[in-house]
């Protein structure tokens, strides 16, 4: 009974976060700012494990235990997307996948695990908060896995969060990680290299505005071509219409 009083709870909370958050987009939308933090789309929760209490983002987590923290991100996502078969009341987006528990190589460092403790311990809150809670949104870590940036990782954006868990919303890269594959994983040469494998990869936006000039220089070097901007532009695009951003009321 406790463990659903608290899931209960965490709903609510995220539920009057969410119509918080909708009242001062519409009042904002009466002045047509769309300034930083006054939009829909909420970077939360944070479903990595609590693994070390060194690491820095432990104040935001639930839980070291995966499955305290997949029913607690489950109920905070459902809180915060609402009950609407069509229509989000806001995006939550489940971070950081996957494997971000270090502080001192947060970001440039790699995070050696193996599939069982992937599956067993690093996955299941976010693979619940795509299959069970329909996360619109996740966003990806700075650490490299297996050696493999995780915002330029095709085997966690594509195989896994995709074609394995059916995700069909929008990746989003932690802030400047899409410069980080270049200036600290050095897993690409230029922002333009690193656009195209993070996009190609999976991941659609990038937090801060690497997209904005590395893509248009990775499609005038042939990196990328319209075919890969489209298949992340619809997925973008989908989000503002599940969001009402189109419709004639606003």
């Amino acid at each position: 009974a406790s463990d659903v009083y608290k899931r209960q709870l965490l709903g609510q909370i995220a539920d009057t976060i969410a119509t918080e958050g909708r009242a001062k987009y519409n009042a904002y939308s009466q002045e047509e700012d769309r300034d930083i933090y006054k939009g829909l789309t909420f970077w939360s929760p944070n479903v990595n494990i609590f693994r070390d209490p060194r690491w820095g983002r432990t104040s935001e987590c639930f839980s070291e235990d995966p499955y305290l923290t997949s029913q607690l991100g489950v109920a905070f996502i459902q809180g915060l997307q609402g009950e609407d078969p069509t229509y989000l009341k806001t995006v939550a987006t489940a971070k950081h996948f996957v494997a971000n528990n270090e502080e001192n190589r947060r970001l440039g460092g790699s995070a050696t695990v193996d599939d069982m403790s992937l599956r067993e311990y690093y996955f299941p809150a976010f693979q619940a908060a795509i299959t069970t809670a329909k996360a619109a949104s996740v966003m990806g870590a700075y650490n490299a896995l297996n050696g493999i940036p995780c915002c330029a990782n095709s085997y966690l954006l594509t195989d896994i969060l995709r074609k394995e868990w059916g995700f069909k919303g929008v990746v989003i890269s932690d802030g400047s990680a899409i410069d980080k594959l270049y200036t600290h994983h050095k897993y690409a040469k230029t922002l333009e290299e690193a656009a195209a494998l993070a996009l190609k990869a999976g991941c659609d936006m990038s937090l801060r505005d690497e997209y904005r000039e590395g893509l248009r220089k990775a499609y005038e070097k042939r990196l990328i071509n319209t075919g890969d901007i489209d298949k992340a532009l619809k997925r973008v695009l989908t989000l503002r219409f599940r969001l009402g951003m189109n419709d004639p009321s606003g």
